[in-house]
């Protein structure tokens, strides 16, 4: 509707402005004297041509009136000129005066046709500059409805896919259902929500993998440490050489099985080292809009970010700054606080709710994987966001510091400057 609306108006006006230049085009410059107030100014001249300083101009003409000596005898009004050559250049009206039958003297009415004619085209001009002006404005306008209703959301796609391609499928896209692709981008987010359903169903068969193996691990470990303590018995107790040698190779084979099953759970734990991060200069304005991304509640006042180059991984950040906010979604419910300030060779950006924080006990564990507060209750969850979080931070020679603030659980992500010397020393940060 608002298509059709807006080409309408283009095509009306279009006509207007083609109709406005063939009016000038075909107007013809010669306007014709009105005869009839001609004959009227005539007629009154040579009734008051013996009185003609009292004559008065029953018309709308201008015009001069001479003698036959030349002489001025009437002016319709100042700078009117009486020069017969001037009268033929302009193409004025010169008529007869004549009283009782003879000629007494001129008459030149003036020709104001090019005055005429100047005013129109200056109304044809304004006509179609005013035309110009609604066009450029209605299409001003339809750009402005473009950009809201076809750039911005390709935009928001283009942020959303770049989040799903790195594996955060928590922050829904924000849908606007009376836009033209509204249910465009609601089957985006649809896609979303059954990826995050897939990967929770996945997440929940990888951590029964792993506790099956755990479990495993236990059950085998106890009759292979009962096997080792009864082999060592009896190589203690027998005198038979052939025999110890038999009990130590027992011992040395359970030694084997136990190192074995401790690498196989320790390797399932080993997942992280396959995710990438690829830490590059960035100005540090960028961090504001992750975390204004990152908050998508609009539960917090992102302040400006202190003017500097930091050394990170935009993407690996942005999951950072999204399990943040997550945790705090989840567990908190209130709203955020952040500060952003330079501290020494790198940039802090804090990140405090209000929800109480965590035991002192546990604080010194949160960020450890599949650790996760006393306090939860049903909450879902698997314990992984701080842990992956500090992970990534760490790859990007920067850290992550959990505490609890005044009010609840702080969080501080530390950002490496731009340009410092050892960055890769500083991993273990």
């Amino acid at each position: 509707m608002r298509k059709r609306t807006f080409l309408a108006s283009l095509l009306f006006l279009f006509i207007t402005e083609v109709f406005a230049l063939l009016l000038l085009a075909h107007q013809d410059i010669g306007f014709a004297q009105d005869a009839v107030s001609v004959n009227e100014a005539v007629h009154t001249v040579q009734m008051d041509w013996g009185r003609m300083e009292s004559h008065k101009n029953p018309t709308r003409l201008d015009y001069v009136v001479l003698d036959r000596e030349g002489k001025v005898r009437f002016r319709s009004k100042p700078g009117l000129s009486e020069s017969m050559n001037e009268a033929v250049i302009h193409r004025d009206t010169v008529l007869d005066i004549q009283v009782d039958g003879f000629l007494v003297g001129k008459m030149i009415v003036y020709n104001d046709s090019a005055t005429q004619f100047w005013r129109w085209k200056q109304a044809v001009a304004l006509v179609i500059l005013a035309c110009s002006f609604i066009q450029c404005g209605l299409c001003a306008g339809y750009y402005v409805y473009l950009h809201r209703a076809m750039i911005k959301p390709f935009r928001q796609l283009k942020g959303f896919a770049e989040r799903v391609a790195g594996g955060n499928l928590d922050v829904p896209l924000e849908m606007d259902r009376h836009n033209l692709f509204g249910a465009f981008t609601e089957s985006f987010d649809i896609m979303r929500s059954q990826l995050k359903a897939a990967r929770k169903a996945e997440a929940k068969a990888n951590a029964d993998k792993k506790e099956l193996v755990a479990k495993l691990s236990h059950d085998i470990k106890t009759p292979v440490a009962s096997i080792k303590a009864a082999s060592e018995v009896g190589a203690a107790l027998t005198g038979n050489e052939r025999q110890q040698d038999n009990y130590r190779q027992i011992i040395r084979k359970a030694d084997q099985i136990d190192a074995l099953v401790t690498n196989l759970f320790t390797a399932a734990l080993e997942d992280l080292k396959q995710l990438p991060v690829t830490p590059e200069d960035i100005n540090s304005q960028e961090i504001g809009a992750l975390l204004k991304n990152a908050d998508y509640l609009h539960r917090a006042a992102v302040p400006d970010m202190p003017a500097c180059m930091v050394y990170a991984d935009k993407l690996r950040l942005q999951q950072v700054f999204d399990n943040i906010f997550a945790n705090s979604y989840k567990y908190a419910g209130t709203d955020i606080e952040i500060k952003a300030y330079q501290d020494g060779s790198q940039l802090a950006i804090q990140i405090e709710d209000s929800g109480g924080g965590v035991s002192s006990e546990e604080i010194l564990t949160v960020k450890e994987k599949f650790r996760r507060g006393s306090n939860v209750g049903k909450l879902e969850g698997a314990g992984l966001g701080l842990y992956i979080s500090d992970y990534f931070m760490k790859e990007m020679h920067g850290g992550l510091a959990v505490e609890n603030g005044r009010k609840g659980l702080r969080v501080t992500v530390m950002v490496l400057l731009s340009g410092m010397p050892g960055r890769q020393d500083l991993r273990n940060i």
